[in-house]
């Protein structure tokens, strides 16, 4: 059940997250957010600056390390990008995502999940997942394991209508935009009916593997697990589906009165309760 106070939790985080914040567009809004998003990280543990040069952009991945109950398992990484689209307001995308973050950190920051959980809000997501693909790289190159990577990629839009990247989808989904979805590449498959069936006692969810890292469906790679997925890493991506449901992808009109705000808190609830047990 959700708490009484969590959408007053998340709506706080989403006034001060959805601003203009875009690398280029509007510097001084993404080191606001940023400092947001490392001082709400810093209530809960010491916050590794990961600083990344790719290309001809230079950016900070911010990294909190959550203990679990069992030390010696390999970890869970759950990120969501902080910095914002090119002129828009950027309340789905990915406002949605950083403030999910930051609860889940409060949640297993009082209550360790079963394994330890790298909290990780990533920057320069919209010039190509320029961040995480600097962390990934640098995970693979140091042998380190990982559990799981979980992207948390625009989560609280709802529609009447859904579209798909292959129109035969709408078959199988639906064709209102009423769920949240857990994308994996084909190895982490094996984990998607455990994680759908926990988080749908939260809210609809569906799931969907891809073969060959979703170089197949472009569309599915269009956020910060796929880097993992290219460095061999059993990662996924819980999203409303983006530009497949919201008009207001990418606009100033994404803003936080075009959320639903209920939808959210059981994304938030489902993903909290599907991931500290697995």
């Amino acid at each position: 059940m959700t708490e009484p106070d969590l959408p007053q939790r998340l709506l706080a985080h989403l006034h001060e997250l959805a601003r203009p914040r875009h690398a280029q567009w509007d510097p001084l809004g993404l080191m606001g957010v940023r400092a947001y998003v490392r001082d709400h990280l810093r209530k809960f543990g010491a916050v590794e600056e990961h600083r990344f040069q790719e290309e001809s952009e230079a950016g900070t991945n911010l990294i909190l390390r959550l203990p679990g109950r069992d030390a010696h398992l390999s970890p869970l990484l759950v990120g969501a990008h902080y910095d914002g689209p090119l002129h828009s307001i950027g309340a789905d995308d990915n406002a949605s995502g950083v403030a999910a973050l930051l609860e889940l950190a409060s949640r297993w920051s009082r209550q360790p999940p079963r394994r330890p959980v790298w909290i990780v809000a990533f920057d320069l997501e919209e010039w190509g997942m320029l961040g995480s693909r600097a962390l990934a790289r640098d995970l693979r190159a140091a042998e380190q394991p990982l559990h799981l990577m979980v992207s948390l990629e625009m989560l609280a839009f709802t529609s009447s209508t859904q579209t798909y990247p292959v129109p035969g989808m709408r078959w199988i989904y639906g064709e209102r935009g009423d769920f949240i979805a857990l994308i994996s590449n084909a190895a982490a498959a094996w984990m998607l009916p455990g994680l759908a069936r926990t988080m749908g006692r939260h809210g609809p969810t569906k799931v969907l593997p891809v073969p060959y890292a979703g170089r197949p469906i472009p569309a599915v790679r269009l956020s910060d697990h796929s880097p993992f997925w290219d460095q061999g890493y059993n990662a996924l991506m819980v999203t409303d589906t983006s530009f497949l449901r919201n008009p207001h992808y990418h606009q100033m009109s994404d803003t936080v009165d075009t959320l639903d705000l209920p939808f959210f808190c059981g994304v938030v609830d489902g993903v909290a309760e599907a991931l500290e047990t697995i």
